[in-house]
């Protein structure tokens, strides 16, 4: 979950390019540097007049600041960036672990903090926008916020496997909902749920998803990654299919039927450069 910074301006940086995607923490680290850039190469005028000191001494502070900060600004976005891009990568690997194991024993293994990446990057491969939040601990509060064709859906994440989740979390899920707006949300948890949480989200926009069907939903996301990945992969036909090449010229043959001769009504390949040249090749 995400904590609240308390490292000053250097880590609310770090932590908004860790958010985003990884080429997003990039485009704001170039626009940073243009803009901070500009400021600390501008001239501030050091001969003013005695009503303007004010003005100049503005101008003098935002230069020096500048001038670190168009170097600062841009570490930290990049360093957020690169973090991003491993934390996703991180992410797919346990999606991938959790496909991978027929038993499920990598789901009911696995940690509350990587049993949250895992959640989260399954709904990101389902087509939401997904933004880790919460309190800060094992189980504090919402942990991710879902955004898809303009609503918001709320996640509570409990990585339970001792004890079944009771109504009580999902009354509190139902509430903050309501609160903030939200079109609905989910309580997913490695275990199970109890027969009154069932009962409560009758009629209500909240689907409860426990270990088996957050097996099903990776296995299905991961399915459908692969077969879209499949049907991107251009196609290469067989040799025998493609037009050979001219022995003479190199250059390209097309099928011709030979209209005199011995040969005559049989197809056969011929240069592409003919009459210039006459290279033929049997069909086989």
């Amino acid at each position: 979950m995400a904590r609240r910074s308390k490292g000053g301006l250097a880590q609310d940086l770090f932590s908004l390019a860790v958010v985003l995607p990884w080429w997003g923490g990039v485009v704001m680290a170039v626009v940073a540097y243009a803009v901070l850039h500009r400021y600390a190469v501008a001239e501030v005028a050091s001969n003013v007049a005695p009503g303007q000191i004010g003005q100049m001494v503005v101008g003098q502070l935002i230069k020096a600041l500048a001038t670190w900060g168009q170097y600062l600004v841009p570490l930290m976005l990049l360093v957020g960036a690169a973090a991003s891009a491993i934390g996703r990568r991180q992410r797919q690997g346990l999606v991938a672990e959790v496909a991978g194991s027929a038993d499920g024993s990598a789901l009911r293994s696995m940690g509350w903090r990587d049993f949250e990446r895992l959640v989260g990057e399954a709904f990101r491969l389902r087509g939401y926008t997904v933004t880790e939040t919460g309190g800060g601990g094992a189980d504090g509060g919402i942990d991710l916020q879902l955004t898809k064709g303009g609503e918001t859906f709320l996640v509570q994440c409990k990585q339970w496997k001792a004890y079944k989740v009771s109504v009580s979390v999902v009354r509190e899920l139902y509430g903050v909902m309501a609160a903030q707006g939200a079109a609905g949300g989910f309580v997913v948890t490695s275990g199970v749920f109890t027969a009154e949480a069932r009962s409560f989200v009758q009629g209500r926009n909240i689907e409860l998803m426990d270990g088996p069907a957050l097996k099903t939903m990776i296995d299905t996301v991961q399915l459908s990654k692969a077969r879209s990945s499949a049907a991107s992969k251009p196609v290469t036909l067989p040799a025998a299919a493609t037009e050979p090449v001219c022995p003479r010229c190199g250059s390209a043959m097309v099928k011709r039927v030979a209209k005199q001769g011995a040969n005559a009504g049989n197809v056969f390949w011929g240069c592409n450069a003919y009459p210039q040249c006459r290279g033929v090749r049997p069909v086989d």
